[in-house]
């Protein structure tokens, strides 16, 4: 069983796995578990994606993915998303790899340095004493 999400939407993928017997050797063969981006685990790629999607791209932090899908019936707690964020990472290391050796290989990289505006850091007010 498998859990996917289509935006607001979650549905499960139920995977039947067929099972055989031989008469004669007394054999029990089972058809083999489909490749998973985490293994034993109930997200699909594609729900994988979105969180990864939506912590990066979107910036939108873990915290609030939470509660989002809280409001779609569907409770995953933060510290859930977390691991599936370190897990999928770890998946993801080999491209990264690779895209490394591509890009730092170029006699020229280009690069977006559009100067973003930060909020100024106030720090917090000294305690009071009496």
């Amino acid at each position: 069983m498998k859990l996917d999400y289509t935006p607001g939407v979650f549905t499960v993928e139920r995977h039947v796995r067929g099972k055989w017997v031989c008469d004669d050797c007394e054999t029990l063969i089972q058809a083999p578990v489909p490749a998973q981006v985490i293994d034993k685990g109930i997200p699909t790629a594609g729900l994988l994606a979105h969180v990864m999607i939506a912590k990066f791209a979107d910036h939108l932090p873990l915290y609030r993915q939470e509660s989002i899908f809280g409001r779609a019936g569907l409770a995953i707690p933060r510290s859930t998303l977390a691991q599936w964020v370190d897990m999928t990472g770890v998946q993801l290391r080999p491209l990264v790899d690779a895209l490394r050796v591509v890009v730092l290989g170029q006699q020229v990289i280009h690069a977006d340095e559009t100067p973003v505006q930060m909020l100024r850091h106030i720090p917090p007010a000294s305690p009071i004493r009496y």
